[in-house]
């Protein structure tokens, strides 16, 4: 087992028959908002149970691979009394090894959990210590995601008033008042809380803000005054999670709009890249209000004859080479294996100077402890690694040789370029790639269909072998091209190209996506229309205010 965050060490002496439990929350959605100490213990823990909606992402990012989780199931755990809670929760650990710790992954923050008192007794009776771990409450961040503070000087609002969702014997009255914010947690009994709010005189003007999905990509808001929420909830269903904000504050939501105002908020993009190249690119989109589904297009194979490799490795230990050129993360992985296979490290390089084709593979080898000494000063590409590459010099260089691990498939381009500049490259096939396998159904319907907004292409390959395994994007689909070159393979399979960056990178690709996102809702402002994204022209959608 890993070791356990420093503030709690003192588990590490536990009795081999003791299960410590930590109730952690995740936080009401946005994967960000989670606290450093709740991934500590996502980090170190044996068993994971999972609460309503705490998905699978928070699971791969942070917990080990051997971690075992358990399914959420309201029915044996939310619903059940306290002792019955924890035996079932202590059985699901009872073939693991001794010195246990259980997770339990709450939503939001685990003290608006109604039983976590009981279940606390019930652990301290049998002996189980426990964590309690706050997390980001839905009560204060999904408003703020909507664009809708809790309080506002402006609009003289100074009290909150919380209402969970199955609770209707509130004291109605002491919400009732103008200078009160009204939050309900979770939208199950939502006409019933809103009439009792008119029944005890709440001014039926008062604004009414839904939240669905809060914190997340996929958030949608409804306002609506309060006098036509029977009407408003009579042409909608509400997810019974949603957040319900009744407030004069709903109309700060003018100004204070954030998270739905961002340039690409909704929109579905699709990166035909490994999951392991593709997180940078993932982390940006999301910047920008989108959410990415990656697929991956290609698959890393060991080359077919490792003899070649193995002694240009040997060569690059023995002090043959001058230089040794990176051009992707898979080649860097396929030198540091070499490496370890052999039980060499970083040390055995001394004296080599080291090329990256870009700021990803850069980030690759400083992971492995080695700084690039040339790298392109704006396309990242071969062809901008060339550009900055110097001619040899017999007087300066005592070697000319360069050190090229690349796939079965790499370009001429780079190998005649270091010819041209009087380098004699070595050119090393350090893995295989090959087409990936077809992505699910709904996948290959969703491409098809144009259910996608965007697709972003970083590579010539990814066209082709997206097409091949997935068929083509729908022509609502904007097609986003990281180059000229990926661009013209696109034009060549039948796609209209419309993104294209100056610069040859994945976070150009995808600030140049938000960039089209912009002057699309420029464009629909101009003409006074309601802005569509790419996926909505063909077919129609209840959009939310």
């Amino acid at each position: 087992m890993n070791p356990l965050p420093p503030y709690s060490r003192r588990l590490a002496a536990l009795g081999d028959e003791i299960v410590h439990v930590a109730f952690i929350g995740s936080g009401p959605g946005d994967p960000g908002l989670m606290t450093v100490r709740a991934r500590d213990y996502l980090a170190a823990a044996d068993v994971v149970i999972l609460d309503h909606f705490s998905g699978d992402e928070l699971i791969n990012t942070y917990c080990r691979p051997d971690v075992v989780v358990v399914p959420a199931d309201t029915r044996s755990y939310g619903d059940a009394d306290a002792p019955v809670r924890v035996a079932r929760l202590l059985a699901a650990t009872s073939a693991l090894p001794g010195g246990r710790l259980v997770v339990r992954l709450m939503d939001g923050d685990p003290a608006f959990f109604e039983g976590l008192p009981d279940e606390c007794r019930a652990l301290r009776e049998v002996g189980i210590g426990f964590d309690i771990v706050p997390g980001v409450t839905a009560i204060s961040a999904v408003p703020t995601y909507a664009g809708v503070p809790l309080t506002s000087e402006s609009v003289n609002v100074s009290g909150v008033h919380i209402v969970a969702s199955t609770d209707m014997g509130q004291n109605w009255r002491a919400a009732a008042g103008d200078t009160e914010t009204v939050v309900i947690l979770g939208c199950t009994y939502l006409r019933q809380a809103l009439a009792h709010l008119r029944e005890a005189g709440r001014h039926p003007k008062t604004p009414v803000a839904i939240v669905e999905r809060g914190s997340t990509v996929e958030q949608a808001t409804w306002v609506f005054d309060l006098g036509k929420a029977d009407a408003f909830l009579d042409r909608h269903t509400i997810h019974p999670l949603a957040v319900a904000v009744i407030s004069k504050t709903v109309a700060e939501r003018r100004d204070m709009s954030w998270f739905e105002t961002k340039p690409l908020f909704g929109w579905r993009v699709l990166v035909p890249r490994t999951k392991d190249q593709a997180g940078p690119m993932v982390e940006r989109l999301a910047s920008y209000g989108a959410a990415a589904t990656v697929v991956p297009t290609i698959g890393i194979e060991p080359p077919r004859t490792p003899q070649r490799m193995e002694r240009a490795v040997k060569d690059l230990v023995a002090g043959r080479y001058a230089w040794v050129a990176f051009t992707s993360v898979n080649s860097v992985t396929a030198v540091r294996e070499k490496f370890e296979e052999f039980g060499l490290d970083v040390r055995n390089l001394a004296g080599l100077r080291v090329a990256s084709v870009g700021g990803v593979t850069a980030a690759a080898l400083r992971s492995w402890g080695i700084i690039p000494d040339l790298m392109p000063d704006h396309e990242e590409s071969t062809a901008g690694l060339l550009e900055v590459w110097p001619d040899f010099d017999p007087d300066v260089d005592p070697l000319n040789g360069v050190f090229l691990p690349r796939a079965d498939i790499a370009t001429d381009a780079l190998l005649a370029g270091l010819a041209e500049l009087g380098w004699e490259a070595d050119d090393v096939t350090a893995y295989r790639t090959v087409r990936a396998a077809p992505p699910p159904a709904h996948i290959r319907e969703a491409i098809k269909t144009g259910q996608f907004d965007a697709v972003l292409f970083t590579s010539s390959s990814t066209v082709r072998n997206l097409i091949g395994i997935a068929g083509k994007p729908h022509v609502a689909t904007v097609v986003g091209c990281i180059g000229k070159a990926t661009a013209q393979t696109a034009r060549d399979h039948g796609l209209e190209v419309k993104v294209v960056p100056d610069e040859a990178s994945a976070k150009a690709l995808v600030d140049a996506l938000a960039d089209h996102g912009e002057e699309l809702a420029r464009t629909a402002l101009a003409a006074k229309q309601p802005l569509k994204r790419p996926s909505q022209r063909r077919r129609r959608r209840s959009v939310p205010s």
